[in-house]
C-alpha cells in the first residue's frame, strides 16, 4: 500500500493507439487498488504518468516536447513525480533517462503491476526502471477503469510475433500471448451487465488469437463474444492480411451484431515492397482476401494503412500502391511516409534511401487519391438511411450528436430528442470525405 504523508493523486496522459487507451484503464485500476486516487486535471496531481507510443517518430517527438513542459512544472511544484510508461521507455531503454531530467521512473508494458513500488522508490531517492518482458503477463484479473459507458475495448492478446521490417511492436510489447478464452467471455459478460452498447476486441494482430487453454482461434472467440452480447455491436482490430481466414469471414457474415467493417493494413500495393517489409504475403494474395471478404459480406467497408517511401521503393512501386487504392476503394486509410525506427529489421538490414522530398510527394499523391475516393464513397451514401449508434455530443454544436454506422463511418446528425447511447436510423443529407451528415429518420429503438 501507499505511504502516508505524500500526495498520492495521479494524472494520466495517453498517447497512441487503442491498446494504449486500454492499458490506461489497467494502470488506473492497479493504482486505485493500492489507494491512489485519479485527479481530474494535471494541476491537481502529485504524480503524472505519460503512457506512451513508439510506433511513429513524431509520437516520440511529442513525448519529448511534453516532458519539457513537465520539467518547468516540477520546478514550480516541489515533490511532483513524473513517470514515463508504455512503449517508448521499453523501446528507448538505454537513453530514456537522458531525454529529460523531468523523468523520475520508467515502466514498460509488462511492468504496470510494479508502479506502486516504483513510486515508493522515487520517494526514497532512487530513479528506478522496470523494463523486463513478461511472457505470461496479460493482466488477467484486473478490472480496467473505462472512460464512458457506451463503448468498451477488451484486449484479447498482447504482443506480436510478426517481424514486419518497419515495426517496433515486437520490441516494445514482446511476443504474442493470448488471454484465456473464458476470461474474455467473462469480461464481455460483465460489460453486458454494465450496459455497454459496443465492444471492440483488441490485439496487435487480433486474428492470430489462440486460446492458451485449448487452442480455440479468433473466429471461435468472435462468434462466442457476439452470442454473449447479442444486443451490442461487436468490433475488432487490428488484423493481419495473412491471418484472415475463411472461417473468420463466415462468422462476420453470419452473426448480425458483428460490424461489417474490417481494418486490413496493406502498407504497399507492390509485392516487391511487401517482401522487403517482411509482410508474409504478396499483393495478389491480399487481393484474394479482399475478394473473399466482399463476396461473403455484402456492403462491407474496408480500411487500411499505407506507408509511402519505404526502403528501396521505386516509382513503379508507388504507382502500384495508387493502382491498388483506385481498384479496392478503401473507405479510409491511415497514411504515413516511412521514418526509420532504430532496432527494427529495416534499420538493421536496409538502407533508408528514398529522399524525404520524394517520400512527402508520394505521400501527398496517396492522400489526394484516397481523399477523392472517400469523398465519392461518402457522396454515394447521400439519400440513404443508415443505422447509427449515437456516441457523444458533436464537438461543433450541442444541437447535434455524433455516432457511427455499423461499418464504422462517422455520422453527425440533428439531436432532436436523442441521447448518446441511442440507436436510430439517420437519413443522410450531405457528406464530406470523412463524415456523413443527416437527420433522424424512423428510430429502431433504444439499446439498453
Amino acid at each position: 500500500m501507499i505511504s502516508s504523508g505524500w500526495d498520492n493523486t495521479f494524472y494520466l496522459y495517453t498517447f497512441g493507439c487503442q491498446m494504449n487507451q486500454a492499458d490506461t484503464g489497467i494502470i488506473t485500476a492497479l493504482l486505485q487498488q493500492q489507494g491512489y486516487s485519479l485527479a481530474d486535471m494535471e494541476a491537481d496531481a502529485g504524480i503524472i504518468l505519460l503512457n506512451t507510443c513508439a510506433v511513429r517518430e513524431n509520437a516520440v517527438d511529442r513525448i519529448e516536447h511534453y516532458l519539457q513542459h513537465l520539467q518547468g512544472l516540477k520546478k514550480r511544484q516541489k515533490g511532483l513525480i513524473v513517470g514515463v510508461v508504455g512503449c517508448i521507455p521499453q523501446y528507448q531503454r538505454q537513453e530514456m533517462f537522458s531525454v529529460s531530467p523531468a523523468i523520475d521512473f520508467l515502466a514498460g508494458p509488462d511492468s504496470y503491476r510494479s508502479l506502486p513500488l516504483l513510486i515508493e522508490q522515487v520517494r526514497a531517492g532512487q530513479r528506478p526502471a522496470s523494463l523486463e518482458f513478461n511472457a505470461a503477463e496479460t493482466y488477467e484479473g484486473i478490472d480496467p477503469v473505462r472512460q464512458g459507458s457506451i463503448s468498451a475495448s477488451v484486449p484479447v492478446m498482447r504482443g506480436c510475433n510478426n517481424m514486419c521490417a518497419f515495426c517496433v511492436v515486437p520490441f516494445t510489447r514482446g511476443r504474442e500471448r493470448s488471454h484465456p478464452f473464458n476470461a474474455v467471455i467473462a469480461e464481455v459478460r460483465q460489460l453486458v451487465t454494465d450496459g455497454y452498447r459496443e465492444i471492440t476486441l483488441l490485439g496487435q494482430n487480433v486474428n492470430s488469437y489462440c486460446d492458451p487453454e485449448i487452442g480455440r482461434d479468433f473466429a471461435a472467440l468472435l462468434d462466442a463474444v457476439s452470442r454473449e452480447a447479442p444486443l451490442a455491436r461487436i468490433r475488432f482490430m487490428t488484423s493481419h492480411p495473412k491471418d484472415i481466414s475463411e472461417s473468420l469471414v463466415r462468422i462476420i457474415a453470419d452473426r448480425p451484431n458483428i460490424c461489417n467493417h474490417i481494418h486490413l493494413p496493406v502498407q504497399s500495393g507492390s509485392s516487391r515492397m511487401l517482401d522487403l517489409m517482411n509482410r508474409g504475403h504478396t499483393i495478389e494474395e491480399y487481393r484474394q482476401k479482399i475478394a473473399l471478404i466482399r463476396e461473403a459480406i455484402p456492403g462491407v467497408v474496408l480500411t487500411t494503412d499505407i506507408i509511402a517511401g519505404f526502403c528501396g521503393e521505386q516509382e513503379e512501386d508507388h504507382q502500384a500502391t495508387l493502382q491498388l487504392l483506385s481498384q479496392v476503394r478503401f473507405d479510409l486509410a491511415f497514411m504515413f511516409f516511412y521514418s526509420e525506427r532504430p532496432g527494427t529489421l529495416a534499420a538493421r538490414t536496409l538502407e533508408d534511401d528514398v529522399p524525404e522530398a520524394v517520400k512527402k510527394r508520394r505521400l501527398q499523391d496517396i492522400i489526394d487519391l484516397q481523399n477523392s475516393i472517400s469523398d465519392e464513397l461518402y457522396q454515394e451514401a447521400v439519400g440513404t438511411v443508415v443505422e447509427v449508434l449515437a456516441e457523444s455530443e458533436s464537438k461543433r454544436s450541442s444541437q447535434q450528436l455524433r455516432g457511427r454506422t455499423d461499418t464504422g463511418r462517422v455520422v453527425v446528425f440533428d439531436r432532436e430528442h436523442y441521447q448518446a447511447g441511442d440507436r436510430l436510423n439517420v437519413l443522410i443529407t450531405s457528406s464530406t470525405s470523412a463524415t456523413l451528415i443527416g437527420r433522424p429518420a424512423l428510430s429502431v429503438g433504444h439499446v439498453s
